[in-house]
């Protein structure tokens, strides 16, 4: 049988390569490939026109990350076998393969109690399926139902590849400096402890540099007011369609996207076999953004307008604000787009909406991030830092933002 390894070149990591078939078979798999047409930062290109990697670039990324996490794991005498690495390389290979387009938006809008986490592992599975049972120690290590923990915190914790991957990738393409952490140190610095991964203590200011890149990102890019006013414009636009199509409306729409916006779609229907995650493993943001482009013809004014102003990003205009509206306040809201566009007021509540951002930057209920020092003794980041406090850390600030469609959207 001819060998499969292959070379990518990835433009933030340099040449990145597929060590086995198995990973080879994995990356060629349907699921795995739809992630080429999934953007990473979801409607982030609105705001940063070079934010256009997408999830499967993503993935490598954070595969490659995990060799060479576990390469330095070895160098210090951690014992991780050959079939360990590559289900570990699996697994946060596949650790995003659940994201429907444009990040959580399907998940407020076309499914019901689905998350993007339910339908990875579903989809782990029915790959797991078609390549006879390999994935076994993958999905283990997935679920951290492996006894070695440490390599379920190289896939989620507070300091792991995902984390590291997607802070350099997005800080590449978006040009926000301030997000780039130095990954291949925090890697060489990584060692074992009790089951439980530590950065020995000289890495502590690659890690206080991560936590506060990291915090920047959000504010920057994930957060940003615009990028949040785009997602909440198209989650507008998809529950009008949603709503248009329950009553019968002819919308149209890809053969997926069909199948979501024209019944109930709820988290019993999906199983690793079943036509729901069929359906939802063939939606792309192509499917949304063809269909939103067609929606300016539609015969409904809200659709329309919505739709419209979208695709010639006459995005929802963002404010913040101090409280919640009053009851009277979006009354005034709703008349005011009623006679804009000559709806009931009843339709107008598409035309804005409240919305709370928030984020933490550290988290003393997840797994911790430990610096081990040459006395062998482990201590929090938290205490460990020197420019770092504990309510620095954990304080989940709040913004408050009203967005409403621009006036001359409409």
């Amino acid at each position: 049988m001819a060998n499969k390894r292959k070379i990518i070149n990835d433009p933030v990591f340099g040449f990145l390569s597929i060590p086995n078939d198995l990973i080879y078979d994995v990356l060629q798999h349907p699921y795995v490939q739809r992630l080429n047409r999934i953007r990473q930062l979801g409607l982030s290109y609105l705001v940063y026109p070079g934010a256009m990697h997408s999830r499967f670039g993503h993935s490598l990324g954070a595969m490659h990350l995990m060799h060479e996490a576990i390469q330095s794991l070895r160098l210090k005498g951690v014992k991780i076998t050959d079939e360990e690495a590559t289900a570990a390389m699996i697994a946060i290979l596949l650790h995003d393969i659940g994201h429907g387009p444009f990040s959580h938006v399907l998940e407020h809008t076309l499914v019901d109690g689905v998350t993007h986490e339910d339908i990875s592992l579903l989809m782990m599975q029915r790959i797991n399926q078609d390549l006879h049972g390999q994935l076994d120690m993958a999905i283990a290590i997935f679920k951290n139902e492996y006894p070695k923990h440490f390599l379920h915190q190289l896939i989620s914790s507070q300091l792991d590849v995902d984390r590291m991957d997607y802070l350099c990738r997005d800080s590449f393409f978006t040009g926000v400096q301030e997000g780039r952490v130095a990954s291949e140190r925090l890697l060489k610095m990584l060692d074992v402890r009790n089951d439980r991964l530590v950065v020995q203590v000289k890495g502590i200011y690659s890690v206080e540099k991560f936590l506060v890149a990291r915090r920047l990102m959000y504010w920057q890019v994930y957060l940003h007011k615009t990028s949040v006013a785009a997602e909440q414009h198209l989650i507008k636009i998809l529950s009008r369609a949603k709503e248009l199509a329950r009553k019968g409306t002819e919308l149209f729409c890809s053969p997926a996207l069909r199948y979501f916006l024209y019944q109930p779609v709820t988290f019993d229907m999906f199983s690793p076999t079943s036509e729901a995650l069929d359906q939802y493993a063939l939606l792309d943001d192509n499917d949304v953004l063809s269909a939103i482009k067609a929606w300016i013809s539609s015969e409904d004014k809200v659709l329309s307008a919505l739709s419209r102003s979208f695709i010639n990003r006459q995005l929802f205009r963002g404010e913040l604000i101090d409280a919640p509206l009053t009851d009277t306040q979006k009354a005034a809201l709703n008349e005011q787009y009623a006679q804009a566009l000559g709806i009931s007021e009843q339709d107008a509540a598409y035309c804005w909406c409240e919305h709370v951002s928030t984020s933490n930057t550290y988290s003393e209920k997840a797994d911790s991030i430990d610096i081990l020092y040459s006395d062998d003794t482990v201590r929090d980041i938290a205490e460990a830092s020197e420019i770092l406090d504990l309510e620095a850390l954990t304080r989940k600030p709040k913004k408050l933002y009203l967005f409403k469609m621009r006036e001359n959207g409409i």
